[in-house]
């Protein structure tokens, strides 16, 4: 299997990671990638963006150093209703959205209680997937919430940079995957680059996809035409149920 899009990079703008936007193209291009999603903090991290960062990608070329350029985010769980750090009125716009659960936004809760609140962000109509649910700090019952994800058609995210920086997290993200190929639940696949040689590094997020015999047709962005009709459908889920919500 290929992945041709990176679906979870960060730059500077997320006030932790050391590339620019332009560098993360060299590195999409680097490695040979046909796009990269740009996916910075919401405003909640510490040194995260604030949300007119992602209203004003709007200004950015399709098309960045030769490769394709998608806007997006990695939206922090900021309580236990599992809301988001930024509003739909900017989460409608995008190409993209993620929700991660982060220590420094959100403390653990119990097994249960992380289950129930992950299936709630699952269920949020502007959530088009989770970022690294495999994170032990966040220990989750897996197999519910990939019942939960493959109930509203959202992803669940291999992370590639896991393996490094959240110890334990290859276990979890083994039967994640597995569980994912059982329930039909789709998957992404990101490398989670904080810096631009990271960018398409899915070494080991694809020797785990392969290991747990995942189809490339659940994996969204292992062809430029999945990726799209993916982000397509739920950018027009998400214009809907905000155009609702202000006509209610």
């Amino acid at each position: 299997m290929k992945i041709q899009i990176d679906t979870h990079t960060h730059s500077t703008a997320s006030g932790h990671a050391y590339s620019t936007i332009d560098d993360l193209a060299r590195g999409a291009r680097r490695r040979r990638l046909k796009g990269f999603v740009l996916t910075d903090h919401g405003p909640a991290l510490p040194g995260g963006t604030h949300p007119y960062h992602f209203s004003n990608l709007r200004i950015l070329p399709d098309t960045i150093g030769g490769v394709l350029f998608f806007r997006g985010v990695e939206a922090n769980i900021i309580n236990i209703e599992g809301h988001l750090d930024l509003t739909p009125v900017y989460l409608r716009k995008l190409d993209f959205v993620m929700a991660g659960l982060h220590e420094a936004c959100f403390k653990s809760l119990d097994r249960e209680g992380n289950t129930r609140l992950l299936a709630a962000v699952l269920a949020n109509p502007f959530v088009d997937g989770l970022s690294h649910p495999g994170n032990p700090a966040f220990p989750i019952g897996i197999e519910e919430v990939v019942k939960a994800a493959a109930q509203y058609g959202k992803t669940l995210e291999i992370n590639n940079s896991s393996f490094r920086v959240r110890p334990g997290s290859e276990q979890n993200c083994l039967e994640t995957a597995r569980l994912c190929r059982k329930h039909g639940a789709l998957i992404s696949c990101g490398s989670d680059a904080h810096y631009w040689e990271d960018v398409g590094n899915f070494a080991k997020a694809l020797a785990l996809l392969e290991e747990a015999k995942v189809p490339p047709e659940l994996v969204i962005n292992s062809s430029i035409e999945r990726f799209r009709a993916f982000s397509e459908k739920r950018r027009a889920v998400r214009s809907a149920e905000e155009e609702k919500m202000r006509i209610l």
